[in-house]
């Protein structure tokens, strides 16, 4: 809680103003910020300075294992974070390559999963980083990316969070996530809980201890309609110590989180939090 804090007020003291332009809002915003999340402690970097629906992130986290496409599975797997982008966004609306409701084209989970290749076949990345840390193998290229800029016209949005690094050292796994662009008060707690629960699951599922989760951020934002929130409300409060994130530890490999694995298998324990704070969210 308290280096996100302290980004909050640095964002809100040292800012400046940048107008996005596909939002059409201003956003108060700087460049560069470094979190860490120790794992290797589960110290579960959720949000107590306000409710923090942590299912829905890690609802979204499995249907990028999974390499889901379409915002209907997505809600099956509880949550509904890719309603909108799917379906209201006005420039994907008019693109041809939206193939009707809920779809939303090549984006995160899709390139992470079947990145294609020139000869029309395509490439798992996830499963080649799975098996090599399986075996105890670190080729300095252990990496995920979703970033395609070939086929970004092909998607309802841009990934923000782009790239997973993971690096092995001895028997424990470390992960370095890159992420271009956040909404600190909405999109960053998410992040965060994918960024942990990414490193702890691929840990476990490849037999090794989780270390440290290292999550770098290019340019982090509070949009205008926002800060006031931000700024008068959240800041205002006493955050609670962290809770702790339990994994059901029959997940054994990737293949049990593609077909049975669901939120039944997560648990927060030790969750305290002030009320939740209704942000306006940017489509």
């Amino acid at each position: 809680m308290k280096q996100y804090l302290q980004l909050c007020q640095r964002i809100i003291e040292h800012g400046s103003w940048v107008e996005n332009q596909r939002t059409g809002k201003r956003c108060l915003t700087v460049i560069n910020a470094d979190l860490e999340y120790r794992v290797d402690q589960n110290a579960f970097p959720l949000i107590t300075t306000r409710k923090s629906y942590w299912k829905a992130a890690i609802a979204e986290l499995l249907g990028y294992i999974r390499g889901y496409s379409s915002a209907a599975e997505f809600r099956a797997l509880g949550t509904k974070t890719w309603d909108a982008n799917a379906n209201d966004n006005a420039d994907w609306l008019a693109n041809p390559h939206r193939k009707g409701a809920d779809d939303m084209g090549r984006v995160y989970g899709v390139q992470g999963r079947a990145w294609a290749k020139p000869d029309g076949s395509t490439l798992d990345q996830l499963k080649k980083v799975v098996d090599n840390l399986s075996r105890g193998i670190d080729d300095r290229g252990e990496i995920v990316t979703f970033y395609n800029p070939g086929e970004f016209d092909m998607g309802c949005l841009r990934p923000c969070m782009h790239t997973h690094n993971f690096s092995l050292l001895g028997d424990t796994l470390y992960l370095t996530s890159f992420q271009r662009s956040c909404d600190v008060p909405l999109g960053l707690n998410f992040n965060q809980i994918q960024v942990f629960t990414l490193l702890a699951l691929v840990a476990q599922i490849t037999g090794h201890k989780p270390g440290i989760a290292y999550h770098k951020i290019v340019n982090a934002h509070i949009y205008e309609d926002q800060l006031s929130l931000m700024r008068d409300v959240q800041l205002k409060r006493e955050p609670f110590p962290s809770p702790e994130l339990v994994i059901n530890p029959d997940i054994k490999s990737l293949n049990d989180l593609e077909t049975w694995v669901t939120l039944d298998d997560f648990e927060v324990r030790g969750y305290q939090c002030h009320p939740a704070i209704q942000y306006p969210f940017s489509v």
